[in-house]
């Protein structure tokens, strides 16, 4: 009696152990993916709009740091804000006013930059109608094992999107956009993300099937900006994308972090609008999409029945060019940096950057230390 209930705990234990890795292989390959491609756009130009450049590049950081190459994400920046005249830091975009994070990089690949940004090459990326003379780089060679994400932000209103303050995208084409792309079978899944006033009504119109579509505010708010810096003048970023890569810089390629969260990413008591998603054309429940499955990258795996051994050194035998003998070289793996560090390793602040209002804070006390010491007759010298 003894050896049989043994058995039929062992057994019971087998069946529960092989069930724990069917439904991790099950949600592993849930998606039915291959692939990952991300669209990023920034539509406006002009110095005041800075935060709309640095609300792309962060992004694009995040996807590129979560393992998403340059050659599957098209990069959409209307204007050149690292290289303004009026950037006190050239060749930077930062998203802190400490001026803690350069979201420019050292790296960054611009696909379409200035007057190349309008609603035409927007829509023949998505669509595949490009010139025969198109370079790869501007291409989106998605297909349908691609999940895609798709990340808008400017200035808009109930049902469109300005593109460089002389054109507009509406809804209605974008939603006519999305369905000729599954109709073409260029995407598996689509995640869309639209950081605008009124960002919501950009997705109200959309009829094609696997999309999921988020937005920082509703039909009638505005969408605030966030980190004003006294020294450029201007805000650096948007709220809703500011918690956005504040909660990203937390995801790792093995996270198991899913849409339901970053659903909560903003809300009202921080974004002031009110953030909204719609999930009902896509045909997963949101719970089991993983962040990674749209910011992440999918990588290729090779599978084999034979046993590697990585434990022992490889030996390779080369012969001696000075006698001719056989001598043998010792190889081994190398210890890699661990994932951990990679990912949570934070840029070193270079420059000192002074707090706001330090500059007017002096000005003010060595202002009232003139007028205490030689009262206001003197102040013709100094003006």
């Amino acid at each position: 009696m003894k050896l049989l209930a043994l058995l039929s705990l062992f057994v019971t234990y087998l069946v529960t152990d092989c069930n724990n890795i069917e439904n991790t292989a099950g949600q592993f390959f849930s998606s039915g993916h291959t692939n990952n491609w991300a669209v990023l756009v920034c539509t406006s130009r002009f110095w005041f709009n800075y935060r709309h450049v640095a609300n792309s590049l962060s992004v694009y950081r995040s996807v590129k740091r979560l393992g998403i190459p340059d050659s599957h994400i098209v990069l959409m920046l209307a204007d050149d804000m690292a290289c303004n005249h009026r950037n006190p830091k050239p060749a930077t975009v930062f998203s802190h006013k400490n001026m803690e994070l350069n979201v420019y990089g050292d790296d960054v690949e611009v696909d379409y930059r200035g007057y190349e940004v309008t609603v035409e090459n927007f829509l023949r990326v998505l669509t595949g109608r490009l010139p025969p003379s198109t370079p790869r780089s501007k291409r989106l060679l998605s297909d349908d094992r691609s999940n895609i994400l798709i990340y808008l932000t400017g200035h808009g209103g109930n049902g469109f999107l300005k593109f460089q303050d002389s054109e507009e995208i509406s809804n209605v084409e974008l939603a006519d956009a999305f369905e000729q792309m599954w109709q073409k079978r260029r995407y598996n899944e689509l995640l869309f993300i639209i950081d605008t006033c009124q960002g919501a009504s950009m997705y109200e119109r959309f009829y094609s099937p696997n999309i999921m579509a988020l937005a920082s505010s509703q039909v009638g708010e505005d969408s605030l900006s966030h980190q004003p810096d006294l020294a450029i003048g201007v805000h650096l970023m948007d709220r809703y994308t500011f918690y956005l890569l504040e909660f990203l810089e937390d995801i790792h390629p093995a996270s198991k972090a899913n849409m339901n969260d970053m659903f909560k990413v903003c809300p009202k008591s921080q974004c002031v609008s009110t953030p909204g998603h719609r999930t009902d054309l896509f045909q997963r429940d949101p719970g089991s999409v993983l962040i990674t499955d749209f910011f992440g990258s999918v990588r290729k795996v090779e599978i084999t029945t034979e046993t590697v051994n990585l434990t022992d050194p490889i030996k390779q035998v080369e012969k001696s060019p000075v006698n001719g003998e056989a001598r043998e070289e010792m190889y081994s793996y190398v210890d890699q940096l661990p994932v951990s560090e990679i990912i949570h390793q934070k840029p070193k602040q270079k420059d000192w950057h002074p707090p706001d209002g330090f500059i007017l804070g002096l000005w003010t006390l060595i202002l009232l230390v003139f007028f205490k010491t030689y009262g206001v007759k003197h102040l013709k010298h100094i003006f």
